[in-house]
Formats: structure tokens, sequence, C-alpha cells
């Protein structure tokens, strides 16, 4: 009897152990389940997330140089996104540069051994090469032109001009407006002349009539469009007056409304606060300071107290709580505040170094960001536990390379406006694709 109870042991391991290699039985804890854990569609034979629960639109949108005696011409570095509906999309550009071919690989041997260009088929950053040459945080925007010529003595560029205006890039179509099949239906191109570099573009989801919101962070102004662009209604702050006061900015970047009308404007580049305003654009408050150096300068530690700012680049308004969530850039971390500028928490991005560019919350219970440093598109919960990141870098359809503005439509169809890659791409959800990845559709409270 013992020998048959032996045998039948070592047949029931074996048995046992076949089984858990097939995957047969249920895993012990901690192991992954077939099918389960952090993917888009769970169970996808062979996927590796690159566009994420999304399935990029190939071909979308037909290119500037489609326009009549534009062939010369494309988009410039892509700054924002704005979908009214799936059949209206408003995507916004640092004008437009020279349509070419992609140069062939070559070696660099005047620059270095064993240097070559391009490098994983990266070749053109349309961020560098746009106009304006003042983009990062505490730049001189008065030098604007003379920096992106190559002209810029402060930071010690000296000689000609390298880059001509006309040649190497073109000041026009700034604002393009396009239908749901990518066609360009409309050119705002008699504002161009106001735009010096247009940030984000917006219309309020508590606004009947659907006027057109554009910040210009080299302007240091927020125009307000009437919906057809035909009339500019208002200009908050002083153009080409930096400041910090009712109506002043200093580089603002972003914007997000309440549900009374009252918005709140991330201000900015060089500017270290929150700005409040009503729905008609007078100021209410600001809060914030300067994130720097202690004690004024030299190697002390970089200033993070609550309510400290460097490079405020993005906000977000959760529409349930009204709790305003601030992205501050420089110093790698998500700052929470009520909407009277009360510090409420707070958490550090975990990457090292970080670079969010923008904050999304729309009419969902999670937030979305994108980090240039890693070219990712990140989901947190709102108290910043990661939920889902997906992205790879690159300039093939669905890659990204620097996306600096994000929406999306009545259809959960997501748009990404990217700044080094010069263009907005049109992603759908993928069918099966589990929802909580999704980004969350945008509240459309006074009209669809």
């Amino acid at each position: 009897m013992r020998k048959i109870g032996s045998i039948v042991l070592v047949l029931a391991l074996g048995v046992g152990i076949g089984l858990l290699i097939s995957g047969k039985l249920a895993p012990v804890q901690g192991q992954a389940k077939p099918g389960m854990g952090f993917a888009a569609i769970p169970g996808s034979l062979g996927s590796e997330d690159v566009t994420g629960p999304y399935d990029v639109v190939k071909g979308w949108p037909k290119d500037v140089s489609t326009l009549p005696g534009n062939d010369k011409w494309t988009y410039g570095a892509a700054e924002g996104v704005f979908a009214e509906s799936p059949n209206r999309v408003y995507m916004l550009f640092r004008g437009e540069l020279p349509k070419m071919a992609p140069p062939k690989a070559r070696l660099l041997p005047e620059v270095g051994p064993s240097i070559s260009f391009p490098v994983a088929g990266l070749w053109r950053d349309t961020t560098t090469a746009s106009p304006p040459g003042t983009g990062g945080t505490d730049n001189n925007v008065a030098e604007w032109m003379t920096s992106w010529e190559g002209k810029a003595p402060d930071i010690g560029i000296k000689g000609p001009p390298y880059r001509k205006m006309g040649v190497d890039a073109n000041w026009e179509n700034c604002l393009v407006v396009v239908d749901g099949n990518g066609n360009i239906v409309e050119t705002w191109k008699q504002w161009d002349k106001l735009f010096r570099r247009p940030h984000s573009v917006y219309i309020s989801p508590y606004d009947p009539d659907k006027n057109v919101w554009i910040v210009d962070d080299n302007m240091q102004v927020i125009y307000k469009f009437t919906h057809d662009g035909k009339q500019l209604l208002q200009t908050i702050g002083t153009p080409e007056r930096e400041g910090a006061d009712a109506t002043h900015f200093n580089r603002p970047t972003y914007l997000d409304w309440l549900p009374d009308g009252t918005f709140f404007v991330s201000d900015g580049y060089t500017g270290t606060r929150v700005a409040k305003f009503d729905k008609s654009g007078k100021f209410i408050m600001d809060w914030g300071k300067k994130g720097g150096p202690r004690g004024g300068g030299g190697n002390e530690p970089v200033e993070t107290r609550p309510g400290y700012f460097s490079n405020v680049h993005g906000v977000a308004i959760d529409p349930k709580t009204h709790h305003v969530f601030v992205n501050d850039r420089n110093n790698h971390r998500i700052q929470v505040f009520d909407e009277n500028g009360k510090y409420l928490y707070e958490w550090k991005v975990d990457a090292d170094p970080s670079s969010l560019h923008l904050l999304y919350i729309g009419s969902g219970s999670t937030i979305w960001t994108f980090d240039r440093t890693t070219n990712k598109m990140v989901e947190w919960d709102l108290q910043g536990h990661l939920l889902y990141a997906w992205g790879a870098m690159g300039n093939f359809p669905g890659a990204l390379w620097g996306v600096h503005g994000m929406s999306v439509d009545q259809e959960g169809n997501l748009y990404l406006a990217e700044v080094d890659n010069g263009r907005v791409e049109k992603f759908r959800p993928k069918a099966g694709a589990n929802p909580a990845f999704l980004v969350a559709k945008p509240i459309y409270s006074a009209w669809k």
C-alpha cells in the first residue's frame, strides 16, 4: 500500500507541475495571470501598447502644404489642439517650416568621431526650428527674433544671422481648423500678426457662444475670439509687457474653468503664480512665489515649500471638488490647491529628471499628463498614484515626441499636438480597450 501511495503521490506531483507550467492552474500570489495586468486590451497577443488603448489615424490631418500656393511649407511646432466636435478641430502652430524630405543618414567626422545623423529617424526638432527663439524658463522675450535668427549676444551667440524669415520659416497659418477627415476647412491667417508664440487653444465648456481662447506666452496675453474667428473680442493682459498683477502676465501657458465661468491661468514660464479671473476676465486674485534658491543665490537648495513655483506649465480643475491642480514643472511635482489658493497636498514625479508639459482632467476622476523626458502619456489618480502609461518616442505614426497639447471629442477620439514632431495626431479608441485607460471626455455643459 505504501508503494502504491508513493506512486500516486509522484504522479500527482508530476501532473500538478505540468499543469502549472502550462498555465492550467492559477498562479501563486504575485504572479500575473494570462490576459491580466498592465495592458490596454487584456490578453492581446504580441501587443506592446505603443499607442496604448488607441489606434492612430494615419494620414490625418491633411498637410498645410495642400493649400493652394503653399506647397513649399509644412506645419511648424504644434503647440495646442482643441476638439470642439469630431468634425471641428482647432490646431495651433508656431508658423510653418520648409517642406523637405528627411536627409539620408551619414557620418559627421567634422563634429566628432563615430557621430552620425539622423539618429533613430529624428532629424528636425520643430520646436527649436520654429520661431520665436525664446521658449525656455526666464528667456528674454524681447530677443524673440534675434535669438531665432542666431544673434543673441547675451547668451554668447554672435555674428550674422544663420536663419531668415521667409526662407527657414514662414509666419502664416498659426491656427488651422480641420474636419473629421482632416480636411482643412479654415485658416485664421488674419490673426497671425497678433501671435508671437501661441501656446494653447480652448473653448470654455461653460460658454454657449463657443468663443475661442488662445494663450500667447511671448505676447504676454490671452486672446478671446468669436467662434468663427471674425472678431477679436477681448485681450487679457498687456501685450509685450510682463508683470504679475491684474493686467500683466509673465509668459502665461494654460488655463481651465470652473462651472460658473471663473478661470485660472498658469503664469508661467517666467512668472511663478496662478491667476484667477471671473467669467468676464476681471482679475480676482493670485497666489504663488518664486521657487528658487533660498537666501538669494549660491548653491542653496531649490525652494520647494508649498506655494512656491518654478515654471508653472499647466493647470487643471477637478469639476467635482473645484480643486486646482498645478504643474510645478521645474520642481518636478504637482501641487493641489482649493479654488481660493489654499494649499492642500502635492506629489513628486518619480522620473529623474521629469519635464511635464500639461495637465488634463476633463469630466473624469483621474489626471493625465505628458512627460517630455520619457515621452509617455501618464495617468494618475487624483492623489498621484500611477494608473497607466503609454507612448514611444519617434516620428512614425502613433509615436510621440513632445506632446504639448491634448483634447478629446464627444466620441472619445484623442488628439495630441507635438511641438517636436510638428504635427497633430488623432487616435481612435481600440475595440475592447480597458475604459479606465482612456482619456476622459471633456465637460460639455453649455453646448454640445
